[in-house]
């Protein structure tokens, strides 16, 4: 039962996905950080926190600031992640592709026989240099020597 243990808790995927996850716990205060400055640089004069507002219809109260406010979270955290992480990652991958020769299309298999074919009757020509390649002959009867 330790053995089996063991190799699940050593398996590539559990130990990428252990990682990742105390990589990703740290990033998230740098985000929170990040986010935080933000906010406070684009913050609506006078009001950061939109929790309280609220309106009233008959008896009932809605309360539509957090709701704002989670918005308003989200979109600060997608942009702090789009604009410093996965635009300048994009921009880096694109530099790496841009050096990379671009990957050759998939040659038709007449193709490539064709072209063996053609590289072996080169190799045979230069091997044999007194006598060329004769062509194939007609399939059929063979030809009356008197005509």
């Amino acid at each position: 039962m330790f053995k089996e243990f063991k190799a699940f808790v050593l398996r590539g995927n559990v130990v990428e996905l252990a990682v990742a996850l105390v990589i990703g716990a740290a990033f998230a205060n740098v985000v929170t950080a990040a986010v935080d400055l933000l906010t406070n640089i684009l913050a609506i004069p006078g009001k950061t926190d939109f929790s309280k507002l609220q309106f009233t219809i008959g008896g009932g109260v809605f309360k539509y600031g957090a709701l704002l406010n989670a918005v308003i979270g989200f979109l600060t955290v997608a942009a702090v992640i789009f604009f410093l992480i996965v635009r300048p990652l994009n921009k880096l991958a694109e530099r790496r592709r841009a050096g990379a020769e671009p990957t050759p299309e998939a040659r038709p298999d007449d193709v490539l026989l064709l072209e063996e074919i053609r590289d072996l009757l080169r190799a045979q020509q230069a091997g044999t240099r007194r006598r060329p390649v004769a062509a194939p002959e007609a399939v059929g009867p063979p030809a009356d020597p008197q005509v």
